[in-house]
């Protein structure tokens, strides 16, 4: 972006990040190169290559008109893009994540439409693909993602060279568009971000990048961003609309070459009134064209011209482009202050997507465009999972008291973050603000915790003082309720009381927000976890359209709280895959005598799969959980020895989508250093020969 290549290069985070010395040698990285790089590159011959590829197709998404809660946001205008820096240097990106807590685990999904993973810099490489666990997360929620592709200005280092060798020809193809194009379609996303901003060029320059780009197009279904910084005779110069000095990047003689254009960020009223008319005049949606808004520096308390882009009461003018939406995280103090962050700047300082209302010019996304849900399908199953955790629990059992973060396990989050209201609420309508009562003797606050876990690392809190009956909106759903349709509902009280806790159903029948019906869980006093299954066959024939939680009680509760561990909707338990086969050691690192460093692959399980949880067998016979992938490869940082043990067996199990899972498969660690007499060793081959 215009100035600012130079903040693609490692930057100093708020909060601890691991250090690259804290890597084990094999430590797998997501790819990166410089064009002549890449075409050397072969996901045959790359051994991060199998460490790299996602595995969560993109998923569909909808709008339900019943379930827009905030009057101005406006369904099917303009889009949101976000050029987001996942990891703060583009080398050393781990691929499937790490033994540490705090990672940018965006999860505000239902407010973008693509997910630009941004990077880049002329002293690490120049295109960067996207990390897998980040790709599986977004196509959870029905996100795009590009990769980028970044030539940095001069004064950054750039090279007029690198950009030649991007479009240099073999005979009529183009071998570094193939590469592109291998690349996306191995590691499965969308397609890519070009950002040239590099001075040098001429009008030959500028007309091969528009072929090359348009043979992507031709031998491809990937999709390219363009952005507005080279223009078509060559230079540098940044337009700040679309006009004809760069529209050939757009649309060319009725052809597509860019499908989404990102205007830089100098834009008003009057370039994005003529930028929307040129793109309606070239045959093109105006919402191809995304306006810029740089709030890397500081986030919701940049200044955008909303009026311009999105004008109250009237259509919306092009879409939205945000640069560097990550401040949320990168200027954060810690997690805490991090998930508030983000809540102010998608949802708006109200907490509250109803209730856009403020004297500040960031009213959040929420007040413009409407949340999106991916949930429209059996079965539906969410632990609340943010992609990191302080241990891993597996059906209520904690298997491992290790911090980590794998942002490929992240499950679908709450649409409406958050919506806590009195209930049952018949005036309520999609208002802003909400005319609601305020609530009397007492308010709950629900928030993502990761002190307890049902599974994976992550549950929904809900804590404070209960008066009132309340409901939390949760979940905007389009699910098909049979006879054999059933919700099932994990939580745990933290009080000392009955849960005093209802499931609230709702269907597309006109009213959806208006009309609950709930259905009550028991008042457990158990301190453990409680799994209750409620059946909706009385809903056969329906569609749900919205889950929530209904807090009611005889008397007021002070101090009340409860964890939700899990809700799933499904027509019962799925069969568990089949075992799978081959599981094998590809690659062994003892960075210590007591940890190892393991690269792992298998033969993919028949039938649906979510997940691969691995675990290491204990001399006592139970589980300590290491670590889960979406495909058939697993890196594990750090397998924990046990005493002074010569092997240690290894177990992996593949989970249906239901999180049943399979019969497993074992292989055997053999440790390459020993210990005799208390002193370690060499390699266990001696050893095995000494005990004999």
């Amino acid at each position: 972006m215009t100035g600012r290549a130079v903040l693609l290069l490692p930057i100093a985070l708020a909060f601890a990040t691991p250090a690259i010395g804290q890597f084990a040698p094999n430590q797998p990285y997501a790819s990166f190169w410089f064009p002549d790089e890449l075409l050397t590159w072969s996901p045959d011959t790359d051994p991060d290559a199998p460490y790299n590829r996602a595995a969560v197709p993109l998923q569909s998404r909808f709008l339900f008109p019943g379930t827009q809660v905030n009057g101005n946001a406006r369904a099917g205008e303009g889009l949101v893009a976000a050029l987001s820096i996942m990891h703060p240097s583009t080398s050393f990106n781990p691929s499937q994540g790490a033994p540490s807590f705090d990672v940018f685990a965006f999860n505000y999904w239902q407010y973008i439409d693509t997910l630009v993973f941004w990077g880049g810099s002329a002293g690490e490489g120049l295109i960067l693909a996207p990390n897998p666990g980040v790709i599986d997360a977004a196509h959870r929620n029905g996100v795009k993602v590009l990769g980028t592709i970044f030539f940095p200005p001069n004064v950054f280092g750039g090279q007029i060279q690198w950009v030649q060798d991007l479009v240099q020809m073999q005979g009529a193809t183009y071998p570094v568009a193939d590469k592109l194009i291998e690349v996306a379609e191995t590691y499965g996303f969308e397609g890519w971000f070009i950002n040239q901003e590099t001075n040098g060029g001429d009008t030959a320059l500028a007309t091969a990048i528009r072929d090359f780009v348009r043979y992507i197009h031709d031998n491809s279904s990937l999709e390219i961003m363009w952005y507005d910084s080279m223009i078509e005779s060559g230079p540098i110069a940044w337009q700040n609309q679309l006009n004809s000095l760069n529209d050939a990047f757009f649309e060319e003689n009725a052809v597509t070459v860019g499908d989404q254009f990102f205007l830089n960020f100098f834009w008003n009223n009057n370039r994005l009134i003529s930028s929307a008319a040129n793109a309606q005049a070239l045959g093109r949606s105006p919402y191809d064209l995304f306006a810029g808004a740089d709030v890397q520096a500081n986030g919701y308390n940049t200044v955008v011209n909303w009026g311009a882009l999105f004008p109250d009461g009237q259509t919306h003018r092009t879409s939205l482009g945000l640069f560097a939406p990550n401040w949320t995280w990168t200027d954060a103090l810690d997690n805490d202050d991090f998930y508030t962050r983000a809540n102010r700047f998608w949802v708006g300082a109200n907490r509250d997507p109803r209730n856009t209302t403020t004297p500040d010019d960031w009213k959040g996304i929420a007040h413009y465009v409407p949340a999106w849900s991916a949930i429209d399908s059996l079965p539906f199953v969410t632990h609340f999972n943010t992609g990191q955790g302080r241990g891993f629990s597996i059906d209520g059992e904690q298997l491992s008291d290790q911090d980590w973060h794998n942002r490929g396990l992240q499950e679908i989050l709450p649409t409406w973050r958050w919506i806590m209201r009195p209930a049952p609420d018949p005036a309520f309508a999609a208002q802003n603000p909400p005319t609601e009562p305020a609530l009397r003797g007492g308010n709950l606050r629900p928030d993502l915790d990761w002190s307890e876990s049902y599974y994976g690392g992550t549950s929904l809190k809900v804590a404070g003082n209960l008066g009132d009956p309340q409901e939390l909106l949760l979940f905007k759903t389009k699910l098909p309720i049979t006879t054999s349709t059933s919700l099932q509902l994990a939580f745990k009280t933290g009080f000392g009381g009955p849960s005093h806790l209802e499931v609230g159903v709702a269907f597309e029948d006109g009213s959806n927000l208006t009309a609950f019906d709930y259905l009550a869980v028991g008042n457990s006093n158990s301190a453990d976890w409680n799994l209750v299954d409620l059946a909706l066959d009385a809903y056969d024939g329906e569609t749900l359209a919205a889950i929530s939680l209904r807090f009611a009680a005889p008397s007021p509760v002070n101090g009340y709280q409860v964890h939700i561990g899990r809700i799933a909707v499904s027509n019962g338990p799925q069969p568990a895959p089949q075992p799978v086969p081959g599981l094998e050691i590809v690659d062994q690192v003892e960075p210590t005598p007591v940890s190892a460093a393991l690269r792992l692959t298998w033969i993919d399980a028949n039938g649906a799969v979510l997940w691969y949880n691995l675990y290491r067998r204990n001399p006592d016979n139970s589980l300590t959980y290491l670590g889960s992938s979406t495909t058939n490869a697993l890196f594990v940082a750090a397998v924990p020895r046990i005493g002074d043990e010569i092997t240690t067996t290894l177990v992996l199990e593949p989970v249906g989508p239901t999180y049943v899972a399979s019969g497993s498969i074992t292989t055997t660690l053999t440790w390459k250093t020993f210990f005799r007499d208390g002193f370690e060793s060499g390699d266990t081959t001696a050893w095995d020969a000494t005990v004999q």
